[in-house]
């Protein structure tokens, strides 16, 4: 064991002492000013998908705090107007919390039973219109909820790649070195090197966010989701309450 890590550190010492030799430096000014024209492209590339990747998590942060927020104060209001009988008070109510997906959804809901409420006894074919109107809400509550996860997903998946085209190129530019001068040391090769390295780390390290992100906020949008599913059903079961009451 201890011949092996000899080894090890002898291989480790002269790779050291051959950088060193050739004046190599990886600094970041000393990289930039490596980058070829493709290298830059790469770079570029990831800085972009770097700021859609924290403006859109910031974005869908704020809002779904905002959602959760609102809807902690308004479902117990819309439950004591609906328990009330006032169902004019539940849809106003529904109306002062626009960033809550449990009052969208509530609210097309109420507006379609009310519409139907005052022309007698409300029919099974307008129950089934008020369901519908539940239904429509909660798709377009959850694709409005979704907005800019897609591209999380897109940035979480595309950024190694994207990385990884910088490597190759960097790995060309170093073998197109050596190829021109066949006695030139790693200096010849190192800022081509440096390329490659700094391509893949940067694809990785915006990638990581990116997937860690999309998840997160998608299992947001699956709880949102369920919420929203038991919010319309309780609101079903309301409408056929109110429905036997009015039979009688």
């Amino acid at each position: 064991m201890t011949f092996v890590s000899s080894l090890i550190g002898t291989d480790f010492s002269g790779l050291f002492m051959m950088f060193a030799g050739e004046g190599v430096s990886f600094g970041i000014y000393d990289i930039a000013q490596s980058l070829t024209i493709p290298g830059w492209g790469v770079i570029i590339t990831l800085l972009i998908q770097s700021v859609y990747l924290i403006a859109v998590g910031i974005e869908r942060w704020l809002t779904y705090n905002k959602a959760k927020a609102q809807s902690r104060q308004y479902a117990p209001k819309v439950a004591q107007a609906l328990k009330n009988s006032n169902i004019e008070e539940a849809i106003n109510i529904s109306d002062k919390h626009k960033d809550s997906h449990l009052a969208m959804v509530v609210s097309s809901g109420l507006k379609e039973f009310a519409a139907h409420q005052g022309s007698g006894e409300i029919t099974a074919d307008e129950m089934e219109a008020s369901k519908r109107a539940l239904d429509r809400a909660i798709a377009v509550k959850t694709a409005e909820l979704k907005r800019g996860l897609s591209g999380l997903a897109t940035v979480g998946s595309t950024a190694p790649f994207v990385g990884l085209f910088g490597t190759v190129v960097g790995i060309i530019g170093a073998f197109q070195a050596l190829a021109v001068n066949e006695s030139a040391g790693i200096g010849a090769v190192g800022g081509a090197i440096a390329e490659a390295l700094v391509a893949t780390a940067f694809g990785i390290l915006v990638a990581i966010p990116g997937v860690w992100l999309f998840n997160y906020f998608t299992n947001k949008v699956t709880s949102f989701s369920v919420e929203m599913n038991n919010s319309a059903s309780e609101l079903v079961d309301y409408f056929i309450r109110q429905r036997a009451k009015g039979a009688r």
